[in-house]
């Protein structure tokens, strides 16, 4: 049987990473500059001659405009596909389309004290201040946030797994895939994911483990051979 390997991308950029809102559950269109980015991405990608069984990616626009570019690129686009909700971003309620200046520098350290630190905070204790902060009633507590991530990349790995292991392409968003890598591994530091990064995760006998995370090199390899560099 072949190792089960997970590659996961955030999604290009878009309007409101691009002007610093907090995006969640609402969605915006990749930019001009995120389609080029992802574009990249596949074709580097695809010159290390990466094939996949399957294409995973959450149900907001965002994702499934990523993943169109690169199942483009990879020249991959009849390859199964599916869409599922348990892997989208984390949802921050009435705060979503806020400044992520105001949600995380003021918000958070409200609800927490005014000498909190927000990068400080642990992603349960993150997870409650938006779901006491959100007036709307629509962010979700920590337990349903972490148990929706794990069962969604669980599955989607048993699937996998199932058909004899390869790789899974998954495309999804920042803050879900920093929650998958720290319920996974949490010894491994926080760290911001940029915008077409890849993290890799292998599958084995019920156990994630993580390979590396936000992994630019791809991208990096891409923009060089559409740049005739290569």
């Amino acid at each position: 049987m072949a190792k089960t390997t997970l590659y996961i991308a955030r999604h290009g950029k878009t309007m409101f990473n691009t002007i610093g809102r907090a995006q969640g559950w609402s969605d915006t269109p990749l930019t001009a500059a995120g389609e080029r980015g992802i574009q990249e991405l596949g074709v580097g990608l695809k010159s290390f001659d990466l094939t996949f069984k399957e294409a995973f990616s959450s149900d907001s626009g965002r994702t499934l405009q990523t993943m169109e570019i690169l199942l483009h690129e990879l020249g991959q686009t009849e390859i199964p596909y599916t869409r599922d909700k348990r892997i989208r971003e984390w949802c921050f309620g009435s705060l979503d389309g806020g400044y992520d200046a105001e949600l995380f520098m003021g918000v958070l350290p409200r609800i927490f004290g005014t000498e909190t630190e927000f990068r400080n905070l642990t992603y349960e204790e993150m997870a409650t201040g938006i779901y006491e902060a959100d007036t709307a009633g629509w962010a979700q507590p920590w337990e349903v946030l972490k148990n929706r991530i794990l069962s969604g990349f669980t599955d989607i790995a048993q699937k996998i797994e199932s058909q004899g292991g390869g790789n899974a392409l998954v495309v999804c968003h920042g803050m879900t895939i920093s929650t998958l890598v720290y319920l996974i591994a949490p010894e491994i530091p926080k760290q911001s994911l940029d915008n077409g990064s890849i993290t890799v995760l292998t599958y084995d006998n019920g156990q994630f483990t993580v390979e590396i995370v936000g992994d630019m090199s791809y991208r990096a390899r891409g923009a060089e051979v559409l740049d005739g560099k290569i």
